[in-house]
């Protein structure tokens, strides 16, 4: 019984990196998995990734890089202001600058330094390092 596929796929991902596998398989599949995988690969987490469907939900099959230490979402979904980013990088990350945080905004998903940049609040929904 899944009940929260965003945490069930982080916790396949850390569990097959901690295995030392070079790929996992991610499923069920959703539009926010595959964003949250999309922001993943763009910082260096992952490699590439791809849907497969099998007339069902489907999954993603994930290459893993050996770079990620640990990696969960966060519940409860926390709100963010565009100014408020400093208090959960200190909550959530082990150091300054060491990992992501990744978060939803009206502008998509995206890492906690891109909501920076353009200066976007929103809801923290994961972080990795």
């Amino acid at each position: 019984m899944l009940l929260d596929p965003l945490s069930d796929a982080m916790t396949v991902i850390k569990n097959a990196e901690k295995a030392g596998k070079r790929e996992c398989v991610v499923k069920p599949a959703s539009k926010l998995i595959g964003n949250v995988l999309k922001v993943m690969q763009k910082h260096g987490y992952v490699g590439e990734f791809t849907f497969i469907d099998d007339s069902k939900s489907g999954s993603y099959q994930v290459k893993l890089l050996g770079r990620i230490n640990d990696c969960k979402a966060i519940k409860p979904r926390l709100e963010v202001k565009k100014g408020g980013f400093e208090r959960y990088e200190k909550r959530f990350l082990p150091a300054q600058g060491f990992g992501i945080l990744i978060m939803t905004t009206p502008k998509g998903v995206m890492s906690q330094e891109e909501a920076m940049k353009i200066g976007v609040g929103g809801q923290l929904i994961a972080f990795v390092y």
